[in-house]
């Protein structure tokens, strides 16, 4: 079964952040412009937390405050659920199901160095499990 550095390599390590005293409205903007669901809230070049859409609809739109006036570190995440590289696919599908999260940060030695999504993992495991099916239909008919 395929690790999590195995997925950064297919996908790439890019990680995207902002700081905790941007708006939610920066941050959303952000997440727009390159399509993802979440950024790592980073201070001094460590991770203090995760703001997705998820907190953004319920800790702004339920809430009745505004995007713009809102800063990233009233809603974030500050409890972040991380992986490693090493882990399985399906240990961090696990571990994203038992702890209800969309998102992973992956940390080696300390550090920040990629972030995936339950969409990655799933596509993934997806695209594995089509070329064992794919295999075993050629082991058949060829036998």
């Amino acid at each position: 079964m395929k690790t999590i550095q195995q997925l950064l390599g297919d996908k790439g390590s890019q990680v995207w952040s902002i700081g905790p005293d941007a708006s939610v409205y920066d941050a959303l903007v952000l997440m727009a412009e390159k399509q993802i669901g979440a950024l790592l809230v980073m201070e001094n070049g460590a991770m203090i937390g995760l703001i997705s859409e998820r907190d953004y609809a319920r800790s702004v739109i339920l809430r009745g405050r505004t995007s713009k006036e809102t800063l990233v570190r009233d809603v974030m995440t500050e409890r972040v659920v991380c992986t490693q590289p090493e882990q399985s696919l399906e240990e961090a599908m696990a571990l994203m199901t038992d702890k209800r999260v969309r998102h992973l940060p992956v940390i080696a030695d300390g550090k920040v160095i990629g972030l995936i999504s339950i969409g990655d993992l799933i596509k993934s495991i997806i695209s594995e499990h089509k070329f064992i099916i794919e295999q075993l239909e050629h082991y058949i008919s060829s036998g």
